[in-house]
């Protein structure tokens, strides 16, 4: 089954030379060059990866990747032609997976493509391995914490918590090696992608927010233990 992506640019030879590129490797291929048109052909397409430039017209990429995220959990490539450190820290804030700088090689965008894509598959064979083999029910169950592997989501006292996807990919990762050390650059690799090029900030940030969600008292955590110098541990 061919793989969808979607790409959104509104430079129209841009966006003509990635369509066929794209193509040729043989995946389907849809297009919008305004933020608006991204929203309507994303959730039409439902696509299997996003490219998804920046600066656009009616929306911005910020704006569109944080909306999509509370509506889907694709992979979300984001484009532009900045540079500035600010603008790849708001773009992965908002919920992008990885983050490419105009100008870049056909040959780098399509290493991360891939890369994205394999790390959701490998995610998506392990979510399903461990919901065959924990529970019947496809839930992982750890006190008032309740992971339903299926529907992906997470409950905590019966309420059901936002989770960006990355949060809820992490946190599924470190409780499939409840009460092993996992570290930082493991996570790096098996949540964000080998290829990803931030680095373990990323992982502490992410920590951070899901202890605010998870944790009775984030300053003091009991479920998500930090092993100084190497990664951290869930203990359920």
């Amino acid at each position: 089954m061919q793989e969808k992506i979607l790409i959104v640019e509104d430079e129209p030879v841009l966006l003509e030379t990635l369509e066929y590129n794209l193509t040729k490797q043989g995946y389907a291929v849809s297009t919008a060059n305004t933020g608006p048109k991204a929203l309507l052909v994303a959730r039409e397409q439902q696509p299997d990866l996003i490219v998804l430039d920046i600066m656009l017209p009616g929306l911005d990429g910020f704006e569109v990747c944080r909306i999509l995220r509370q509506e889907m959990n694709v992979p979300i490539l984001m484009l532009t032609a900045k540079t500035d450190e600010i603008d790849k820290i708001v773009g992965l804030e908002v919920g992008a997976d990885d983050y490419l700088t105009k100008p870049f090689s056909m040959r780098e965008l399509l290493a991360r493509i891939k890369a994205q894509l394999r790390r959701i598959r490998l995610i998506h064979e392990e979510v399903a391995e461990a919901s065959h083999t924990a529970t019947t029910s496809n839930n992982l169950i750890f006190d008032n914490l309740v992971i339903d592997m299926e529907r992906r989501e997470v409950k905590l006292d019966g309420n059901l918590l936002h989770m960006k996807p990355k949060e809820y990919e992490l946190l599924t990762f470190l409780l499939q090696n409840q009460g092993r050390v996992v570290s930082r650059d493991l996570l790096l690799e098996r949540v964000w992608g080998w290829d990803y090029s931030g680095g373990s900030r990323t992982v502490d940030v992410h920590i951070r927010w899901l202890r605010e969600k998870i944790e009775t008292n984030p300053t003091s955590p009991a479920r998500i233990l930090t092993v100084r110098g190497i990664g951290y541990r869930f203990e359920g």
